[in-house]
């Protein structure tokens, strides 16, 4: 069953050649193939994959219509016209999906033979560890804000010494011998205070997580433009092709993050007063980017229900054989890292089969070495989610006892006025 996604649709018309007319119509694009289907039976007169286009152009029909072309390696053109919302649109749209294709399987324009399910699984196996490393990165960078919000609370326990020294020396009576000697020791907290100051380079640091190709609309999907989409560890930038900066979103300024498919999200920052500040977002690799939301935003983002739908299917296109792959080859992996007398001599020897007809020495040792690599992250992934728990119970403690200190301090100050 093809599980393919229907990423776009649009009413348009079709040039058919033989019979030199228009045909009315709807033009459905996926991550893989382009197919028209006629308004009068539903037919589908032409489906052909992306990886089979060879040039997509503007051209002029007639001089009348604005349409556009299509041509294929067999030198065989489709023309397209009448498009809903504009043909620029369209067109942006088509080239984006086609272009990413071409640059994430470079061999897609050659007949090159087909790929060996080893190699399938060592690229699968790679994209998870990419993800996981990039999961990491946020994971620290938090961790970092809450070494900084630490420090923080460490200066404001400083300073309270201070100012704690200062209420006594107040409130000592005049004649009290020993109140100028109060206030020559807060010099003993300044080591303190100096040691906390949070480091200027370690506060405000955006670091790069991923940058994306996007198609990127605004306000209506007649200004949709090609341009880049990048997730900071501290937010999210929108740009333009030439990479001119957009519009940038801060963490804390995200209120919402929807998901309508795996290829198409939406993000908004709410105003009181004037018009929120919306953008709406198409991408070939917006899984990869998705993935990465649900770490950052896990409470801000919702996945809608033509999204949900495809939960299953928010891999890359061949989701459905990799998913076939990962079966097939679990206890070859298992084998390969962790080998021994495991499975019953009729699946090892099945599995020893599979080994030898699908996965080479090569592959089998890039496997191993890519195992070994997520395992070290996962264990050190693990590690900082401790330390961070951690963290988050002094600073729980710290922040109950700065509002116990401030509160006492306060009832000090009003009695002296």
């Amino acid at each position: 069953m093809n599980r393919d996604i229907c990423i776009h649709t649009w009413p348009c018309s079709y040039y058919l050649e033989p019979e030199k007319r228009w045909i009315p119509g709807k033009l459905s694009l996926t991550s893989t193939l382009l197919k028209f289907l006629t308004d009068k039976n539903g037919e589908l007169l032409v489906s052909f994959p992306l990886s089979s286009i060879s040039e997509i152009k503007k051209e002029s029909s007639h001089l009348i219509f604005s349409s556009i072309t299509i041509l294929e390696k067999e030198h065989m053109k489709h023309w397209f016209s009448s498009f809903q919302p504009s043909r620029n649109v369209v067109f942006n749209i088509i080239e984006h999906f086609w272009r990413e294709l071409l640059l994430s399987h470079p061999g897609a324009q050659a007949s090159s033979p087909e790929m060996t399910k080893g190699k399938e699984l060592t690229g699968l196996m790679a994209s998870s560890q990419k993800r996981l490393e990039d999961t990491a990165k946020v994971l620290h960078h938090q961790g970092e804000q809450f070494d900084n919000i630490m420090k923080g609370l460490d200066k404001i326990e400083s300073d309270m010494d201070v100012a704690d020294r200062l209420l006594t020396e107040l409130e000592a009576p005049s004649w009290w011998p020993f109140s100028t000697k109060l206030w020559k020791s807060p010099s003993e907290t300044k080591p303190k205070e100096s040691t906390s100051v949070p480091s200027p380079e370690a506060v405000g640091k955006s670091g790069v997580i991923i940058k994306i190709p996007a198609i990127i609309s605004q306000s209506t999907e007649l200004h949709a433009k090609p341009g880049k989409f990048t997730v900071l560890v501290s937010g999210l930038e929108i740009s333009d092709s030439n990479s001119q900066l957009l519009h940038r979103f801060e963490r804390e300024d995200v209120d919402d993050i929807k998901v309508h498919t795996p290829y198409e999200i939406s993000i908004r920052q709410r105003f009181i007063g004037k018009p929120d500040t919306a953008y709406r977002l198409l991408s070939a690799k917006m899984p990869e980017i998705i993935q990465i939301l649900e770490v950052q935003f896990s409470k801000k983002i919702e996945f809608l229900e033509d999204s949900m739908v495809f939960q299953s299917t928010r891999d890359p296109p061949q989701a459905e054989k990799g998913s076939s792959i990962w079966r097939a080859a679990s206890g070859l992996i298992e084998s390969v890292v962790h080998p021994g007398p495991s499975l019953k001599s009729g699946e090892s020897s099945q599995i020893q089969l599979q080994m030898n007809q699908q996965v080479s020495e090569e592959e089998a040792q890039e496997l191993r070495q890519i195992l070994k690599k997520l395992k070290s992250i996962a264990l050190d992934t693990e590690t900082e989610l401790e330390r961070q728990d951690e963290v988050l119970d002094g600073l729980t403690s710290s922040v109950d006892r700065a509002t116990l200190t401030i509160d006492k301090q306060n009832r000090r100050m009003k009695r002296l006025m």
